[in-house]
């Protein structure tokens, strides 16, 4: 029996779109999840489906024998999104960062999605982690349904720490004197320019984290941005402290653009770090080289000392005038049910035995099937140091937070990333580049909220 499914860019074209649209109970209407699912579906952003994505499309497709899907698999547009929405050329289903879906609801263009599982027998916060409900949650609705969580952590190169004399337990964010004299025993350099990290933050990549972890917000509950409270400053006074250790801001990303990331001399085989934040499907990337390497993962830690990640991935949204919400709530579901997850699993697992390499497990955005995944597929894979960094990642995986939703989900990112390279670069204090980047996503959520 299947178990029940829980669960931006702001453009002036989004403006003209939503004009006269409103979030909540009223656009809620506008819909009929409860009848039977049948006729044409149209959804789009469903791109380069891998084994994971196939055979989730094939085991809906088999559930919902009366849908004809038309499977438009480019990749999603926020331009094109609110163009198609304007010419009246409205997918049924969309798939988009997490990110955008606060932005849409604000302005209209989506539909709440309240009814559809309540449609279905379903409840969000009964099969999803808890952040991921908080990602899609808006004006007190659910707007997605919501798939993937790749939480975060700190991947070890053990051959450098030993080398250098150094443990993993000082690898640890939440004492920085000690992480700081731990990069500071595998930093090397040649002529001032940095040839190995001792530790790369991932400062522009994962500063969301870095702030939400020592303390900071870049929300309040109404989704207004908060980059200026001065509890952010923290992170990004961490992470200036980290770079100036190894050379400056500027050296450290331009070593780090020179990595070979994907290929056979990356970061970790060529010994140019110590450990760096990755995010869980980087391990995979690694896994053709586990007999090359010695690896091992601890938690990040916030500034109180405990395992802290942060949510993120994709979801799937009903436009406003989609044809079929209910075909489409029901492929949405269908897409993110227990069944389909273990049916993804088992293509993963076929995968890894066809190919070989080492199964990391499926990271879905829900508990259940996460565990299941994980007992039934992540067996030892005879190099104990890789299977430590898979249990870490599903360690951390129940630690995650939100970035917060907002109608200015992705400005508030854009300008945070602003804010922490000015910092790091010493352009700004970080008070000074918080206090700019508040004023642009404060334009940004004042416009996406004034229809």
């Amino acid at each position: 029996m299947r178990k029940k499914v829980a669960a931006g860019l702001v453009a002036a074209s989004v403006l003209m779109v939503s004009g006269c649209a409103g979030s909540g109970d009223a656009a809620s209407s506008s819909a009929d999840f409860t009848t039977k699912p049948s006729g044409e579906l149209r959804a789009w952003g469903f791109e380069n489906a891998d084994d994971v994505g196939q055979s989730r499309l094939d085991f809906v497709e088999e559930e919902l024998g009366d849908v004809k899907v038309e499977l438009d698999a480019t990749a999603f547009d926020a331009q094109k999104f609110t163009t198609r929405l304007a010419s009246g050329d409205v997918p049924d289903v969309v798939q988009m960062d997490r990110q955008y879906v606060t932005t849409y609801a604000a302005q209209g263009l989506i539909m709440p999605l309240d009814e559809c599982f309540a449609a279905h027998d379903v409840s969000p916060r009964d099969h999803w982690y808890p952040a991921v409900v908080d990602d899609v949650t808006y004006d007190d609705a659910v707007w997605a349904v919501p798939q993937f969580y790749q939480p975060p952590a700190i991947l070890l190169n053990k051959k450098v720490l030993d080398e250098a004399g150094v443990t993993a337990d000082q690898i640890d964010t939440s004492k920085p004197d000690v992480l700081l004299a731990a990069i500071a025993r595998m930093y090397q350099e040649s002529g001032g320019v940095p040839t190995r990290l001792g530790f790369d933050p991932v400062a522009t990549g994962q500063s969301g984290l870095w702030v939400l972890g020592m303390g900071g917000r870049l929300t309040d509950d109404k989704g207004a941005p908060t980059l200026d409270d001065p509890a952010n400053t923290a992170g990004i006074e961490m992470l200036k402290k980290i770079t100036d250790a190894q050379g400056g801001f500027a050296a450290v990303k331009s070593f780090t653009d020179s990595f070979d990331t994907f290929g056979d001399k990356n970061q970790f085989v060529a010994g140019q770090v110590g450990a760096q934040v990755n995010a869980q499907w980087y391990p995979n990337v690694l896994s053709p080289y586990v007999d090359q390497l010695d690896l091992e993962a601890v938690p990040f830690r916030n500034a109180d000392g405990e395992p802290f990640a942060v949510a993120s991935g994709t979801a799937f949204v009903v436009p406003m005038g989609a044809k079929n919400p209910a075909a489409a709530c029901a492929w949405m579901i269908g897409l993110t049910s227990d069944d389909a997850w273990m049916a993804a699993g088992e293509a993963r697992a076929q995968t890894r035995a066809d190919e070989g390499g080492i199964n990391t497990g499926l990271f879905t955005g829900s508990p259940e099937p996460d565990k299941a995944i994980r007992d039934k597929w992540v067996a030892d894979s005879g190099n104990a140091g890789f299977d430590q960094v898979i249990s870490t990642y599903y360690d951390v995986v129940e630690y995650g937070q939100s970035f917060g939703s907002s109608p200015a989900g992705q400005e508030i990112q854009s300008e945070l990333n602003n804010a922490v390279t000015a910092a790091l670069l010493g352009d700004k204090s970080p008070e000074d580049a918080l206090a700019d980047a508040q004023q642009a996503a404060m334009r940004a959520y004042e416009k996406a909220t004034a229809g």
